[in-house]
């Protein structure tokens, strides 16, 4: 039997409906070959809060390489910046399907040394 669902996203799948389940808040990460980034997504509604990605201009004038470890931990410094700003404390992590490894880890870390909790 064949399946052309990409596993990525069937894995993602599986931990998105229990973060729906338990109506949580969550921080989800994206990556792409060139860029990464996150947003805070409000539980019970699907509204986005804060959002940061090394597309931004701000972003883009402070790192070398935007697809890297360091500019992941950065985006994960400034998402928690915005999600505190906004009022989220608490979180849910929402890997996408990524191995929680590299630049994903990275984003985490940096999100919750800088007061994000999850």
């Amino acid at each position: 039997m064949m399946n052309n669902e990409n596993p990525r996203l069937r894995r993602a799948k599986r931990s998105r409906i229990k973060m729906a389940e338990l109506n949580a808040t969550r921080l989800t990460v994206y990556r792409s070959n060139g860029n990464i980034y996150a947003q805070i997504i409000e539980g019970n509604s699907n509204k986005v809060l804060a959002t940061a990605s090394t597309v931004e201009a701000e972003m883009k004038k402070k790192l070398k390489n935007t697809s890297d470890v360091a500019a992941a931990s950065e985006v994960g410094k400034r998402i928690a910046e915005k999600a505190i700003k906004a009022g989220v404390k608490e979180v849910a992590f929402d890997r996408s399907g990524y191995k929680y490894h590299g630049k994903v880890k990275a984003l985490a870390e940096a999100a919750r040394e800088n007061g994000l909790t999850f």
